[in-house]
């Protein structure tokens, strides 16, 4: 069910919400959390579904906000249309959607303030346009979890160098929970005899891959030892993390993925294992974000002494 509600106020939006929950249409008293979505006009539909999907598992308030005071519609009459979505429309959430025109989108704190779930924590995504300093930003100070994705970044590499300049705990970005596969297969492999120091590591990903850096950088900080992380040819691999080469002196192993969705595993003494790697999509990227609302501490270890390690060149140094 969705309840279209043109050039209202925020007053308007909790009556009616209230309304909602009195004549059965949505229960609150399961919601665990508060998940503010911050996204441009046109741009909603795609993060909204991944939401909705997420809030099967954990049950939530979901409020998108969409506006730009700097953006075509900056001169527009101020205005806020919602829609109250419940139900079939909103998974096991429900879903505000808020469109601010004009100076009506000036203050997003105070569009959202008055919606949030009493005595629930606050996480805030910013799917693309993303303020450089999520924490300072008006929706980050009232939020104890803040998601980026640089992976939508303009310039992906450039965004993760920069993270840990303004890292504040409760920080985190999509592209960091990507590699939890890779950092699971790898963790299980080193857990496995021989037990030998890693002399020495390579990653290989594609140009667009900032899940690649943040890689590279975990596996600086976790073994101690040298990492040479370079993009591989478009040609050759164009989306992802392509290899993970771990040098001992029994020789190596290789985590490789030949095709997009299937790695392979080579150690030394043993038959290759195919493994799935399928890409991860940004439904299961969110509900892992919100499984635990206390601040990553190991992503604000990578991003800060990680990367210091690694180097911002590309190579160890």
């Amino acid at each position: 069910m969705i309840i279209d509600l043109p050039d209202t106020t925020v007053s308007r939006i909790a009556k009616a919400l209230v309304s909602v929950r009195e004549e059965g249409g949505a229960v609150a008293l399961g919601r665990v959390l508060t998940l503010i979505i911050v996204v441009g006009h046109g741009a909603e539909e795609e993060v909204i579904e991944a939401a909705n999907d997420a809030s099967r598992e954990h049950p939530m308030r979901v409020i998108v906000l969409m506006s730009d005071p700097h953006g075509p519609d900056a001169g527009a009459e101020p205005r806020l249309d919602a829609e109250i979505r419940v139900g079939g429309d909103a998974g096991a959430s429900e879903v505000i959607v808020l469109r601010a025109y004009g100076a009506a989108g000036n203050n997003s704190e105070s569009l959202v303030t008055g919606l949030l779930l009493p005595d629930a924590p606050v996480v805030a995504w910013w799917p693309r346009d993303t303020p450089t300093q999520p924490s300072r930003s008006s929706i980050g100070r009232i939020a104890q979890r803040r998601i980026t994705d640089a992976a939508t970044q303009p310039d992906p590499e450039a965004w993760v160098a920069g993270l840990g300049d303004h890292y504040t705990p409760g920080d985190t970005d999509l592209a960091w929970t990507r590699v939890t596969r890779w950092r699971e297969q790898l963790a299980a492999v080193l857990d496995q005899p021989p037990y030998e120091p890693v002399t020495a590591v390579q990653v290989r990903g594609a140009a667009d891959s900032p899940s690649t850096a943040f890689l590279a950088a975990w596996l600086r900080l976790a073994l101690d030892a040298p990492v040479d992380w370079e993009y591989v040819d478009p040609a050759e691999w164009s989306h992802g993390i392509k290899s993970v080469r771990l040098i001992r002196p029994s020789g190596d192993t290789l985590l490789e993925r030949p095709q997009s969705g299937v790695a392979v595993l080579t150690q030394p003494g043993q038959p290759s294992h195919e493994l799935a790697f399928p890409r991860r999509t940004l439904r299961e990227c969110l509900a892992e974000e919100l499984r635990s609302l206390d601040p990553d501490l190991l992503y604000g270890r990578v991003i800060t002494q990680g990367w210091t390690l690694l180097g911002r060149g590309g190579e160890d140094g």
